[in-house]
């Protein structure tokens, strides 16, 4: 029987963990684009139960919510814009842009 050297599995080892990420696998909802398009799809209902066809029983709620949930779509859309752009920039080796 023989002895495996400290270098031998140390290289071994080192060969193994080579190919595995830091992390868990990512899943759909760690798209930053997920939140936004969630939220135009609210953006669309609300539209369409206030305006397009009325829902006279919840027409206020229907066109208050329109309102919050564009304020909230435009926001989210412009900060997952805006994250796009410094992941693209990250991964073609430009520095990020600090304000």
């Amino acid at each position: 029987m023989t002895r495996e050297s400290e270098d031998e599995i140390l290289r071994r080892e080192t060969r193994q963990t080579d190919g595995e990420d830091d992390g868990p696998p990512t899943t759909p909802f760690d798209n930053p684009l997920f939140l936004p398009i969630l939220l135009w799809l609210f953006t669309a209902w609300f539209c369409w139960d206030a305006w397009i066809e009325p829902m006279e029983e919840h027409l206020a709620f229907n066109r208050y919510g329109f309102f919050v949930v564009l304020v909230l779509a435009l926001y989210f859309t412009w900060r997952a814009i805006q994250e796009k752009r410094e992941d693209a920039k990250m991964t073609s080796g430009d520095p990020p842009d600090v304000p």
